[in-house]
């Protein structure tokens, strides 16, 4: 009997064929801002204008602010108590949240700073000019002031500026059930309470405790046997460059960050490695444009100039390398034109193998622990990569571009494919030698103790098409002039 039924529903399961003729309706996205502004712009009291935005995540309501006028913000930050206030804007621009406190009364002002996480107050204090960020510095707790203190003695460029104090520590030697006393007493001062970080009585470092380790634990059970001691952390004046590739390799939500002697400072959260890694790629995004920095939507023409034109100086005096090095085969362009029309393709082809090469090598090159023969191995294969390129695009160049002189300029085929075959070895020889180009110069960068992003696009691009005009040039004064006596 069981066995009939399971047939038979088997045998319904296969009739019934999936309906495709109704189409699932795409819900649009409500519109999170117009609500948020007409909630501000209501004439809600404000108990009920507070419950309202209650129901808003703080990202929303960050970017409505901007859009406010002068007096709607000023009737948010009324309605708003600190902690709601400073939670949303922490998701802000610091030179925004600045402008924003410069609308508050001082001590309000002084109260949200201080209710922020450390690493974003001291962002947003930098923005804030002199003597009012002294005023407010003065006006904020005591417990505020050190952990600013604290993460302000670490350089913009070192892991601790970008730190925060908000955790949860217990000290070596507790029981569960005191354990979970402890988590519950600091938890309301802490949001970050997925981890506890177990310190010595000097404070020191011993090791980290899973919070669902810890509820699940019976009371019998040792403390000591749930603490992971092999749980990973950092220095806080290590480089933020340096930490990146390590901290990218664990996927915990929060990781210690140690003094000199050991001693537990604060945690990198999540967010906190996501930010540090998307600033690292912005900036090396800019230096791979040519920019010694990247730039703002809003930022003054000076600041650009600055970041731009000393890179473009140097590119300069490569360009008219260049330009020096083509107006040498002057004679080899008057006795045969046709080879000028095929330059940009030498060049442009050339510069996009050294282009890719180059940022294939910079991130192989994050990697700390490469070896030499590592190094060796990665040039070899752009170099093998290169020549594979390079034989098919130069074969294709030998056939399209010998029927286009045939065709379109009327050559004979003996002197179109003669030419159309000095393009091809040309395009074949360029991007061998810029693919290795592309993977040594950020390389020599390197050793030299240079970040190899400043290797960038346009220096190597223009650095090829110097390889690219003497590799062509030169062939065609080899090959077809002095071979084949074709501009005789």
């Amino acid at each position: 009997m069981e066995n009939e039924e399971i047939r038979d529903l088997s045998e319904e399961l296969e009739s019934k064929e999936p309906d495709n003729t109704i189409e699932e309706e795409v819900q649009a996205k409500p519109d999170y801002s117009g609500e948020i502004k007409e909630v501000i712009r209501s004439n809600a009291s404000p108990k009920a204008l507070r419950e309202k935005l209650d129901d808003y995540h703080d990202n929303d309501i960050a970017v409505v602010v901007g859009e406010l006028t002068t007096a709607e913000r000023q009737k948010l930050y009324r309605v708003l108590d600190i902690g709601t206030l400073s939670a949303i804007l922490e998701y802000a621009e610091e030179d925004e949240v600045a402008e924003y406190l410069n609308e508050m009364d001082i001590r309000k002002a002084a109260a949200v700073i201080s209710h922020m996480e450390p690493d974003v107050a001291v962002d947003v204090l930098r923005e804030i000019e002199k003597i009012k960020r002294g005023i407010l510095i003065e006006l904020m707790d005591e417990e505020s002031r050190k952990d600013i203190r604290l993460l302000a003695s670490f350089d913009e460029d070192e892991i601790g500026s970008r730190m925060t104090t908000n955790y949860i520590s217990i000290h070596e030697g507790l029981s569960v059930k005191e354990a979970m006393g402890e988590l519950i007493r600091q938890a309301p001062e802490n949001d970050n309470i997925s981890t506890l970080f177990v310190l010595d009585g000097n404070d020191t470092f011993v090791g980290a405790l899973d919070l669902k380790e810890l509820i699940i634990a019976r009371q019998g059970d040792r403390l000591e046997d749930l603490i992971m001691t092999s749980y990973p952390y950092v220095y806080g004046h290590e480089s933020i460059d340096s930490c990146i590739e390590n901290l990218k390799d664990y996927s915990e939500d929060l990781i210690p960050v140690l003094d000199n002697q050991n001693t537990m400072l604060g945690v990198i959260t999540s967010q906190s490695i996501v930010d540090v890694v998307d600033e690292a790629m912005g900036e090396d995004y800019a230096r791979l444009a040519g920019l010694t920095a990247e730039e703002e939507l809003n930022e003054p023409l000076k600041d650009s100039l600055r970041k731009r034109l000393p890179w473009l100086l140097v590119l300069l005096g490569f360009s008219m390398v260049v330009s020096t090095v083509i107006g040498s085969f002057e004679k080899v362009i008057s006795a045969l034109t046709i080879v000028m029309f095929f330059q940009s393709l030498i060049l442009n082809m050339s510069g996009n193998a050294g282009t890719q090469s180059l940022a294939v090598t910079i991130r192989v090159l994050m990697d700390e622990n490469l070896t030499g023969k590592q190094k060796a191995d990665h040039v070899l294969k752009e170099i093998r990569v290169g020549s594979a390129n390079g034989f098919l695009l130069g074969a294709i160049s030998v056939i399209f571009i010998g029927l286009y002189i045939v065709i379109i300029k009327g050559r004979t085929p003996a002197d179109a494919f003669a030419i159309s075959g000095c393009v091809g070895l040309a395009l074949f020889v360029a991007m061998i030698i810029s693919s290795c180009t592309g993977s040594l110069v950020p390389m020599v960068f390197k050793k030299m103790k240079v970040d190899p992003a400043v290797a960038s696009g346009p220096f190597i691009t223009t650095l090829n098409d110097l390889v690219g005009v003497i590799t062509y040039y030169g062939l065609a004064w080899l090959l077809l002039i002095k071979v084949l006596h074709l501009g005789a």
